[in-house]
């Protein structure tokens, strides 16, 4: 009976132990962000983000945002686009920019997964600032005011994180309220 009892008890643990360590589904533009779908999969889904996800196809990088990474990836809505001067997103998707679209939303991902938890610890660790290597090659500064996370490009533009932690299968996405460019 003791016996028994245990095993009751510690599957019980193992089972609600599991659980909070469950990664939760996030409603991002309206649809339902899935863990256990890859940042593209999801991404195709949320309203907020038809720009970067017709951006991320025009510049071929669909294939590597659905490979195993894991990313971490600062992701623009539609009104962070347009807050850019008219017509720059036109122009960006034309062919013959490719490899300027392909620098500004690589410069958006970080390799590994950062939680916003991993990002709070990086920033304390650098008395206030932590800096961030991005896939482009160059850095993001990441930074707190009060409980929001920033993000500060080279050329001093900040975007703030609207909504952090969005897990995916490869990764993480943090909804960013401004697209972030690299110097030029």
């Amino acid at each position: 009976m003791k016996t028994r009892k245990f095993l009751s008890v510690a599957f019980m643990a193992v089972v609600f132990g599991a659980t909070s360590f469950a990664q939760k589904t996030v409603m991002v533009g309206g649809a339902a962000m899935y863990p256990s779908k890859n940042i593209v999969e999801n991404a195709v889904n949320s309203k907020d983000h038809t720009t970067l996800v017709a951006a991320v196809q025009a510049a071929g990088l669909v294939e590597t945002l659905q490979s195993k990474g894991p990313f971490t990836v600062f992701a623009p809505t539609n009104a962070a686009f347009d807050k850019l001067p008219a017509g720059t997103v036109d122009t960006l998707l034309k062919p013959e920019n490719l490899k300027t679209l392909q620098t500004i939303l690589t410069y958006h991902v970080v390799a590994g997964k950062m939680n916003a938890v991993d990002i709070a610890k990086a920033i304390k660790a650098g008395n206030g600032k932590a800096i961030l290597k991005t896939v482009s090659g160059g850095t993001l500064t990441a930074w707190m005011k009060g409980k929001d996370l920033y993000i500060t490009d080279e050329n001093g533009g900040q975007s703030k994180v609207t909504i952090a932690d969005v897990n995916q299968s490869n990764g993480v996405i943090h909804v960013v309220d401004t697209v972030v460019l690299p110097k030029k």
